[in-house]
């Protein structure tokens, strides 16, 4: 491109090129972005392999970058304020603050989500405002101690069926297209265990030290879609192993919370498995800010999508090491905020793969 084009080649051949690729290689095109060659050039925001591909060249060769701005893609996410999918009347004023006092000490579970249900506005506006959003748990509990609640708000800001696609399509059509391509990856100790752990379908075969197979394989997406490297020098580029740590952690049936607690340092989300080990696991918990959620979930799965949906009920950005994966769930499974929501070229490149 460069020997027939100049240092710089206009964006139109950066797009012909990409539009080549794709239609050369059909099996590369993502079928979820608007013209489907995205990862290769994205002409809005300058991004994409072949952009990514050019600036290195161009740095090496020393030439001149441009000085045009380049629009950026809208970068949307938990933290984005959006509107409300529910219909359930919602409580305000008065009536709101006697709900929210209500709820501090009552025990009903069936009451509790009744009343979560009608102060879901107020509680998402809490949760948008800089100054209040720290509090929401404070204000209320009962997240702490009646499950499902996660469940009930994210439902409420998406609906029903955006809400079950994880659990529809993961064992469906995406996990064994996931291990697949991770066997193409370059090997390590734990990659191959993980892999193994993912292809074997009943728990009693896995041994203390590995996950179950539903785990395994999510985990999997991490070494697929590594940390970003952040640009500043400043900051210390993790490991693929310290990510998959930054998504769940594994706590001893018989051992106290107070120690695994008290060792967060963390503010972001993750879960934390309960069990005599890691292939034998009985209740799941959300860790957030040094609290435990407790998950209403059973499975490995079904945790995975608590963690996912807690960033929106509590409008947390994703840990920057885990970017890339929690926006492939986002966009790739949730289908939430598709083709508005910056991606790295290679969330667009794993999306061809798995789905074509």
């Amino acid at each position: 491109m460069i020997d027939k084009h100049g240092c710089i080649p206009p964006k139109e051949i950066r797009v012909k090129y990409a539009v080549g690729i794709v239609t050369v290689f059909p099996s590369l095109k993502d079928p979820y972005s608007r013209q489907g060659y995205e990862h290769f050039y994205d002409a809005e925001g300058n991004s994409g392999y072949i952009a990514w591909r050019l600036k290195t060249v161009q740095r090496n060769n020393r030439c001149s970058r441009t000085t045009t701005s380049e629009a950026t893609c809208e970068r949307r996410g938990p933290g984005t304020q959006r509107a409300f999918f529910t219909s359930e009347m919602q409580l305000e004023g008065d009536r709101c603050q006697e709900a929210i006092s209500f709820l501090k000490h009552c025990l009903d579970p069936e009451q509790v989500a009744a009343k979560m249900k009608s102060t879901f506005q107020y509680r998402q506006k809490m949760i948008h405002d800089p100054e209040k959003s720290s509090s929401v748990i404070s204000l209320f509990p009962r997240f702490l101690d009646t499950k499902g609640l996660v469940l009930q708000d994210f439902e409420l800001l998406f609906g029903v069926e955006t809400a079950s696609k994880l659990l529809e399509k993961w064992d469906s059509c995406l996990k064994q297209k996931v291990i697949q391509e991770a066997k193409a990856l370059t090997q390590s100790l734990h990659l191959s265990c993980l892999i193994q752990s993912a292809e074997l379908q009943c728990n009693t075969s896995h041994g203390a030290t590995d996950w179950d197979s539903e785990m395994s394989s999510l985990l999997l997406l991490v070494y697929l879609l590594p940390p970003p490297s952040s640009g500043n020098k400043k900051v210390v580029k993790i490991s693929v192993r310290e990510a998959v740590d930054r998504v769940v952690k594994f706590h001893k049936s018989c051992c106290s919370f107070e120690e695994v607690l008290g060792s967060t340092q963390t503010t972001q989300p993750y879960i934390l498995a309960v069990g005599t080990s890691k292939s034998s696991i009985h209740e799941y918990y959300i860790v957030l800010d040094g609290q435990l959620i407790p998950c209403m979930a059973k499975s490995s799965l079904s945790a995975f999508n608590e963690l996912f949906k807690t960033h929106y009920v509590f409008g947390i950005s994703y840990d920057a090491a885990l970017h890339n994966m929690f926006t492939f769930l986002q966009t790739t499974i949730y289908n939430i905020d598709v083709g508005i929501t910056h991606e790295s070229p290679r969330i667009g490149d794993l999306r061809a793969k798995v789905l074509n």
